[in-house]
C-alpha cells in the first residue's frame, strides 16, 4: 500500500519570522538551533537538537519505531523565537494515526512497530501537487477553438502606422463631432494606411477579394457625403465597417465571412495594448527626436495662429475662406472631442492589429449533420415544393385573368389583395433560406445519385420561391400605386428583392458549385446597400407621391403633406414640383434646417447643399396659409408605414 504525502493547507504555512514560522539562515546554526530533513522517497529521521538535550518529537510517529520500520514521515518545520525557544509543525500522512505503517513485499502484512522484516518495499510518497509545482495555481484549460488559430502579437508597430493612427485620431477629434459627411472617408482614409503599412510589414499581399471589400468600404462611406437621409446613412457606415473588417481578416466559408465582417472588434482591446507597447518602446529610444518633433509642430501652430488671425482680419473674404476650412472647436465641446480622439485612436489601432495578426476563421471547421437517408430527407421537401406549386398556379389565376372572380369571392378590392398576403410572403421567403440551410446540413452524401437528388429537389424548391418573390413584389406594387410609397414599404421590397438575388445565387452555387457562395451573398449585401443608398430613398418617395398627387385629376385628390414633409433633404428637388400652397408646406421644415444650419463643409451632403441652393433661389412661404388645413385635406394619413382612415377609427395597416 502506497502512502501519498500531503501538502499542508494555506492556513497552516507560518508566517516568515513569527513563532513556528520558517526562519532564514545565515551562515551555521547556533548551539540551541533546529535541523530538519525530509528525504527524497519519504523515509527520513529528523534529528531535532535542543539546548536541554531533549529529542523533539514528530507528530504521530516515533522515531525509534516508524523511520526504522519505513514509515513515511514529513520533514518538520521549525524556527527560532526570539527567547531561544523552538516552535515544530509536522504534517503527518492518512495512516499516521497510530504510528507509521509500513507494507512487506513478502506477505503484504503491515508492521506494528517493530523493525522491519527483510525485503520491506517502502514506495516513494506521492504529493499531491498540481502542474508546474503549485499547489494553488489552477488546472490549465484545454484551448478553445478559437485560441488554438488566434496568432501571436505582432511586433511593435512602424513610425508610418503610428503616424497614420495619430492623424486618424486627430481627424476624429475634429471632424466628427459636427455631423457626418465626406469627413468619414477623411477619417477612414488614414485608418486604411495604418492597415496597409502593417500588413505589408506582414508579407499579405493584397488579393482581388480583399481589394474589393476595401473598395466597397470607402464607396459605402461616400453614401453619407452624398444623401441626407440618416437612415440609409447609418446602413452604409455600419456595412462599410463590416466590409472593412473582412478586408482585414479575408475568408472564403460561411464562418470566415459572417465571423470576419466582425472580427475587427475582437481587436480593439488587444490593439490598444499593442499601441501602447510600441508607442512606449518608440518614445524610450528615440527621445531627442520626440522632443524635436513637438517642438516643431508647436512653433508651426503658433505661426499659422497668430498670421492667420492677422489674414482673416485684413480680408473678409479670407476669414470666410477659414472659418469654412477650420473646424469650429469650442472648450465646450472638449468631452465630446476627447471621447472622439480617443473612438479614433483605437479603432485605427484595432484595423492595424488586425491587418498585422489576422484570425484565420477559415481553419474553424463545422461539421455537416449525419447524413439522412434519401426517402427520410426527400419526402418532406417534395411535400413542401407541391405546396409551393399549388400556390404558385394560383397567382398565375389572377394574373392571367382571374382576379375579377378570386376577388368577387374574396370580397376584396385588388389594393387589399395586393397588400394581404405581402408580409406573408416575405417570411415564407425567409423560413424557406433557413429550411435550404438545414437540408443541405443533413443532406445524403452517398455518391452521384445523391447529389442529382439533392440538386432536383432544392433546385425545384428555389425556382418555386424565386416565383413567389416576384408575386410579393409584384403585390407591392399594386399596393403602392393605390397608397403610395412610404420608408417602410420601400425598405421591405428591398429586402425582398435582395432575398430574390440570393435564391438566384443558390441555384447557380448548385449548378457551378458553391465555393464562391458565401462571398456573393456577402457581396451582393454591399451592393443593395449601397444601390439603397445612392438611388434617394426620401427622394423616391417624394417623387412617386408628388407623380400620383399630378396625376390624380378628380377633384377631391390628396396627398399626405405631413408625412412628406416629414422627410429629409433628398426630398426637396420632388417636392419643390408641388403646386402652392402644398409646395410651401411641404418644404418649409427642410428649409429651416438647411438655411439656419451652421454645419461645416465637411459634415454638410450634397443633397443639403442642392436644397439650400434650391429654397435659396425660391424660399418656402407660409404666410397666410394654414398648413394645417391643407395637410388635413388628405383621405388618410400615413403615420410611420401605416393608413388611419377616418371612417375606421382603430384601423390600421402593419406596412
Amino acid at each position: 500500500m502506497s502512502t501519498s504525502q500531503q501538502l499542508p493547507e494555506p492556513d497552516d504555512v507560518p508566517e516568515p519570522g513569527s513563532a513556528g514560522g520558517p526562519a532564514g539562515v545565515s551562515g551555521a546554526e547556533p548551539a540551541g538551533g533546529v535541523s530538519a530533513g525530509v528525504s527524497s522517497a519519504g523515509v527520513e529521521s529528523a534529528g531535532v537538537g535542543s539546548s536541554g538535550g531533549e529529542p523533539a518529537r514528530a507528530s504521530g510517529a516515533e522515531s525509534s519505531g516508524a523511520e526504522r520500520a519505513g514509515g513515511v514521515s514529513s520533514g518538520a518545520v521549525t524556527a527560532r523565537t526570539a527567547g531561544g525557544g523552538r516552535a515544530e509543525k509536522a504534517a503527518a500522512d492518512d495512516g499516521q494515526a497510530g504510528g507509521a505503517r509500513a507494507t512487506a513485499a513478502s506477505g503484504g502484512a503491515p508492521a506494528s512497530g517493530g523493525s522491519a522484516p527483510v525485503g520491506t518495499t517502502v514506495p516513494p510518497a506521492r504529493a499531491t501537487v498540481r502542474s508546474g509545482g503549485d499547489p494553488w495555481r489552477p488546472e490549465p484549460r484545454e484551448p478553445g477553438p478559437v485560441s488554438r488559430i488566434r496568432p501571436p502579437a505582432p511586433p511593435s508597430l512602424t513610425p508610418a502606422t503610428l503616424w497614420s493612427v495619430v492623424a486618424t485620431a486627430f481627424l476624429s477629434a475634429l471632424l466628427l463631432g459636427d455631423g457626418l459627411g465626406v469627413n468619414l472617408v477623411l477619417v477612414a482614409l488614414p485608418a486604411a494606411l495604418a492597415a496597409f503599412f502593417e500588413a505589408r510589414r506582414a508579407g499579405r499581399l493584397p488579393r482581388p477579394w480583399t481589394l474589393t471589400w476595401a473598395i466597397g468600404g470607402l464607396a459605402l462611406l461616400a453614401v453619407p457625403a452624398l444623401r441626407d437621409a440618416g437612415w440609409p446613412a447609418f446602413l452604409a457606415v455600419v456595412s462599410a465597417t463590416a466590409l472593412g473588417s473582412l478586408a482585414l481578416h479575408g475568408g472564403r466559408s460561411w464562418l470566415g465571412v459572417l465571423a470576419g465582417s466582425v472580427g475587427v472588434l475582437d481587436s480593439v482591446i488587444p490593439g490598444v495594448g499593442w499601441g501602447w507597447r510600441g508607442m512606449r518602446d518608440r518614445a524610450s529610444g528615440a527621445r531627442a527626436r520626440w522632443g524635436a518633433a513637438v517642438r516643431t509642430t508647436l512653433v508651426a501652430v503658433v505661426l499659422l495662429v497668430v498670421f492667420g488671425t492677422l489674414f482673416a482680419g485684413a480680408d473678409a473674404a479670407f476669414a470666410d475662406l477659414l472659418g469654412a476650412i477650420v473646424p469650429d472647436v469650442s472648450v465646450g465641446d472638449g468631452p465630446w472631442r476627447v471621447l472622439l480622439f480617443l473612438a479614433g485612436l483605437a479603432g485605427a489601432l484595432a484595423a492595424a492589429y488586425t491587418a498585422a495578426a489576422p484570425i484565420p476563421w477559415d481553419r474553424v471547421s463545422v461539421p455537416p449533420g449525419r447524413a439522412r437517408g434519401r426517402a427520410e430527407w426527400a419526402l418532406p421537401l417534395i411535400v413542401l415544393d407541391v405546396l409551393f406549386a399549388a400556390f404558385i398556379a394560383l397567382q398565375l389565376v389572377v394574373l392571367l385573368g382571374g382576379a375579377e372572380k378570386v376577388l368577387a369571392e374574396t370580397g376584396l378590392t385588388p389594393a387589399e389583395y395586393a397588400r394581404q398576403g405581402f408580409w406573408q410572403l416575405l417570411w415564407a421567403t425567409v423560413l424557406t433560406l433557413v429550411v435550404i440551410a438545414l437540408a443541405l446540413r443533413w443532406a445524403p452524401r452517398g455518391g452521384p445519385k445523391d447529389r442529382l437528388l439533392v440538386r432536383g429537389v432544392l433546385g425545384t424548391l428555389c425556382t418555386l420561391t424565386l416565383v413567389v418573390v416576384l408575386s410579393a413584389l409584384r403585390r407591392m406594387d399594386l399596393y403602392v400605386d393605390a397608397f403610395g410609397l412610404t420608408r417602410l414599404r420601400i425598405s421591405v421590397a428591398a429586402v425582398e428583392l435582395w432575398l430574390g438575388v440570393v435564391l438566384v445565387l443558390i441555384i447557380l452555387a448548385g449548378l457551378f458549385g458553391a465555393r464562391y457562395l458565401p462571398r456573393a451573398v456577402a457581396a451582393a449585401a454591399a451592393v443593395g446597400v449601397l444601390a439603397f443608398g445612392l438611388m434617394s430613398p426620401d427622394g423616391m418617395i417624394a417623387q412617386q407621391n408628388v407623380q400620383r398627387y399630378a396625376d390624380d385629376d378628380s377633384a377631391d385628390r390628396s396627398i399626405d403633406i405631413d408625412y412628406l414633409r416629414d422627410l429629409s433633404a433628398d426630398a426637396a428637388p420632388a417636392l419643390d414640383k408641388l403646386p402652392e400652397p402644398e409646395r410651401s408646406c411641404a418644404l418649409l421644415r427642410i428649409q429651416s434646417e438647411v438655411t439656419l444650419s451652421e454645419e461645416p463643409w465637411y459634415a454638410t451632403s450634397w443633397s443639403e447643399a442642392r436644397a439650400r441652393d434650391l429654397l435659396t433661389a425660391h424660399p418656402a412661404t407660409t404666410e397666410g396659409v394654414d398648413c394645417d388645413a391643407v395637410a388635413g385635406r388628405s383621405e388618410y394619413a400615413e403615420r410611420d408605414g401605416y393608413e388611419h382612415a377616418p371612417e375606421e377609427e382603430g384601423s390600421y395597416d402593419p406596412y
